[in-house]
């Protein structure tokens, strides 16, 4: 018997040292196999990428993974209390694998063979991390082996306070957001140390399975397990009976998930520099970077320069006529679940989507559109408004036709869909028609000082159409391009007093074509200054005076300026025939704003990368004496303008000046009204197809166009001063009302002198069209009269000096209306 039981107890210890050894073996072979787990000191998981504003309002992000890292030491105890409690209670004080935790979960899940249920998990948070950072989620003996044996050793070369750390920032918690700090925002649109102990316990529940307890979809389901969490967080001592049972009262309080930009109306804005990060930097480093960029965005004038631009459309579009509503549904049954499926304009707030329920003479009954929760769950809360005669009245004419209704029931019907516009106060039920323009335009507002750009609108709306007409879309300026010839001509020896011929002009090209460019308001006739030429922005004195000076220069002026590349030096070119955007024009007036010094157009004032360190700033001086302790009687920092001086600022003044005249008595006179000195150019290219203004005061500059996105004719009065300028003076008014009054500095050395306004000689004593003009040191007024191409004939010229090479600028130009204005 005992030569047995010892017979037995020899093969019990072959067979222990068998397993042992091949558990030795085994563990040998897959030790050898487990990735580096010191690549966890050096973590940079994908963090999100964050726009602000110029005041810091945060604008849109950018990434992959929602994610932003915080530090352990930024977490509030009651929030890794909260993870503790859910995920793994003994954390502090297991050696990474919980023995205990693992002999419990064996336990429960063999008396759940058979019964259905899920078996249930022992990982530890370290476990999790070894998952998680450097293992598959696969569901396999291996791998389970590969992370309980990285926990040992993750466990033996990091502080458990970074090893949470790790945790917290890296995991996932449903709805694109990864991380702590990211599902704060995301859920709740708080930072990490506003979170209360109801909404901790919620986010601790979120790991276990973020599609479980999704707070739309399983509102039920995600309360029981926050509650359950919070029980945890009480057992464990974390929290008091009192407070856990508070907490257990609220409700799961989760915001709606936000689509689009933080700030309101900055869409267009925020996509123009997401377009220059990829570039710069790339995709990679657009969306994991975790890059932090301040933008020169001024929230205010973004509000402002929309409202303007939106008016400007609207009105324009009104003119036209009513083109008919979006779509037709029934409204015999339930109309508002279909009426929930046409998609509205989301950056529009004040726009509705509605349906017309029944149409008399007098007023339109309307059904607007029912609320759609996150869930995708229609509201059942049907609300009704009505549509006054009055306001549809423009819309009794239809659009390309010339029939014009008598009363609302001749332009609507029941079931049409329509967009409608609150009138009155919030209370108010009465509503006014609304329809999306087709004109559409682009707006920039800039400070010339600094090239910032303060706003930036790309059309009526992003919602509508993505594309960005203010930096994309390249347009023919018309006339608000003649400031920069005449800046030439002031920057080589005529003044603007020097006097063109107005006369009718013909040009006979080489190849035996003619080309007869007019003024827009008739063929002209007799002498007049530039100063008149300018302000009334006569084609033929433009043409004359480009001629004369030799295109070449006016090319070189406007390359120096920014507004072409490489500028064709024809004369079409001179009346805006080329193709340009309006950041670029806009930067262009702002060196004439600013007395002549070259400035890079930004939106971006600063770039840090993660760990905030600066890698890009637009502001390039420097102040060595800026930085110092204290004050010891020494003069003021002095910063050096290191900018190039592109135009003279007598010059910048000169042409400052004319333009101030085409506000007041040009084709701009009554359409600008400001408080404010102001200059600026109108702009109309041929057949009418774009209208421009741009402007400035001494401080701002604005500029814009409106046409349609295939060119198409505005039609009569679609000019700039008809169309673009009262925009201008819309923004204008509304930026500057709360600024002192700015008037323009004459540079030191300039003469002011008095001249007939016809002639440009120097005025005699009670001249009645004597104006004050600015001239340089050694010019004045002519003593007799010098007319620029007075003596000229029938020029013989060659196609190509005259004509870009493009077939639509050719036909352009060589069109019955004359050319550009």
């Amino acid at each position: 018997m005992i030569r047995l039981i010892g017979y037995f107890f020899g093969l019990g210890c072959l067979l222990f040292l068998g397993v042992a050894a091949a558990a030795a073996i085994y563990l040998s072979v897959v030790s050898k196999e487990l990735p580096d787990y010191e690549v966890l000191a050096k973590y940079a998981p994908p963090v999100t990428t964050r726009i602000h504003a110029g005041n810091g309002a945060l604008m849109k992000e950018y990434s992959r993974e929602n994610r932003l890292f915080v530090p352990i030491q930024a977490i509030p105890d009651r929030v890794k209390a909260a993870f503790l409690s859910a995920e793994d209670k003994n954390f502090y004080n297991h050696p990474g694998v919980d023995v205990g935790g693992l002999i419990r979960a064996v336990a429960v899940n063999l008396q759940n063979i058979g019964s259905g249920r899920r078996f249930v998990g022992a990982s530890t948070i370290t476990q999790q991390v070894a998952k998680n950072f450097l293992l598959s989620a696969d569901q396999t003996f291996d791998r389970k082996i590969k992370e309980a044996i990285l926990s040992f050793r993750i466990e033996q070369a990091y502080s458990k306070d970074k090893i949470l750390e790790l945790y917290l920032n890296e995991i996932y918690f449903g709805l694109n957001s990864y991380g702590i700090a990211g599902a704060a925002l995301t859920y709740f649109d708080k930072s990490v140390n506003e979170l209360t102990i109801a909404q901790s316990a919620y986010l601790a529940s979120l790991p276990k399975g973020p599609a479980n307890y999704n707070p739309f979809r399983r509102a039920e389901a995600a309360l029981t397990r926050r509650n359950w969490v919070i029980d945890r967080m009480v057992e464990n001592g974390y929290v008091s009976q009192s407070d856990g049972e508070e907490a257990k009262k609220q409700p799961l309080g989760v915001v709606p998930p936000k689509s689009g930009p933080s700030l309101f109306a900055s869409d267009y804005f925020a996509e123009e520099v997401r377009r220059q990060l990829i570039d710069q930097y790339g995709e990679k480093t657009l969306y994991e970077g975790g890059l932090s960029v301040r933008t020169s965005l001024d929230p205010q004038m973004q509000l402002q320069a929309r409202k303007a631009l939106q008016d400007g459309l609207i009105d324009y579009d009104q003119r036209r006529g009513y083109r008919g509503p979006i779509k037709q549904i029934a409204t015999s049954q339930d109309w508002g679940a279909e009426l929930a499926k046409v998609p509205g304009l989301s950056d529009v707030p004040e726009w509705q989507v509605a349906v017309v329920l029944s149409v008399s003479d007098q007023e339109v009954d309307i059904g607007l559109q029912p609320r759609v929760d996150a869930g995708g769950k229609v509201s059942t809360d049907r609300k009704r408004g009505m549509i006054a005669a009055a306001d549809m009245r423009w819309a009794f004419r239809a659009a390309n036709s010339s029939k014009v209704a008598k009363s609302p029931s001749g332009v609507l019907s029941a079931g049409d869909v329509v967009f409608v516009e609150k009138t009155g106060n919030a209370d108010s039920s009465s509503y006014r028609l609304r329809q999306p323009p087709k004109v559409q335009g682009g707006l920039v507002v800039m400070d010339p000082h600094t090239g910032r750009v303060l706003a930036m609108v790309g059309g009526f709306s992003y919602a509508q159409s993505e594309f960005n007409r203010a930096t994309q879309a390249k347009r023919q300026p018309g006339s608000s391009f003649k400031p920069f010839v005449y800046a030439a001509a002031m920057d080589n020896g005529y003044t603007p007093a020097s006097v063109i011929l107005d006369d009718p002009l013909q040009i006979t090209l080489s190849n035996g074509d003619v080309w007869k460019p007019t003024n827009y308001e008739g063929e002209g006739g007799g002498v007049h200054t530039l100063r008149f030429a300018i302000e009334h922005s006569r084609n033929l004195m433009t043409v004359r005076l480009a001629s004369d000076m030799g295109m070449p220069l006016v090319a070189e002026y406007a390359e120096r300026f920014g507004i072409y590349d490489h500028m064709n030096p024809v004369l079409a070119m001179s009346l805006g025939a080329g193709e340009t955007t309006v950041l670029r024009m806009v930067s262009a007036y702002s060196v004439m704003a600013n007395g002549g010094k070259q400035i890079k157009p930004t939106l971006i004032d600063r770039i840090q990368d993660r760990y905030g360190k600066t890698i890009f700033k637009h502001e390039e001086r420097v102040c060595d004496s800026c930085n110092v302790s204290a004050w010891q009687n020494q003069d003021e920092p002095v910063i050096a303008d290191n900018r190039e001086q592109v135009l003279d600022p007598m010059t910048a003044y000169q042409v400052t000046s004319m333009m101030q005249g085409v506000i007041i008595r040009g084709t701009a006179a009554g359409k600008i009204k400001l408080n404010t000195d102001v200059a600026g150019k109108t702009g109309t290219t041929n057949d009418e197809k774009d209208a421009w203004f741009v402007g400035y005061t001494p401080s701002l500059v604005a500029g814009l166009y409106v046409g349609y996105d295939t060119p198409t004719p505005l039609g009569r009065g679609g000019t700039g001063s008809g169309v673009a300028a009262p925009v201008f003076n819309e923004f204008m008014q509304a930026a500057t009302k709360d600024q002192p009054p700015e008037k323009f500095q004459v540079p030191a050395g300039m003469t002011m002198v008095a001249v007939n306004r016809a002639t440009g000689m120097a005025a005699q004593p009670g001249d009645q069209g004597a104006i004050m003009e600015a001239f340089k040191p050694g010019t004045g007024p002519a003593t007799s009269l010098q007319v620029i191409g007075g003596g000229e004939a029938a020029a013989q010229v060659a196609p190509e000096e005259i004509l870009r090479t493009s077939p639509q600028a050719n036909q352009a130009v060589t069109s019955g209306s004359g050319g550009l204005f």
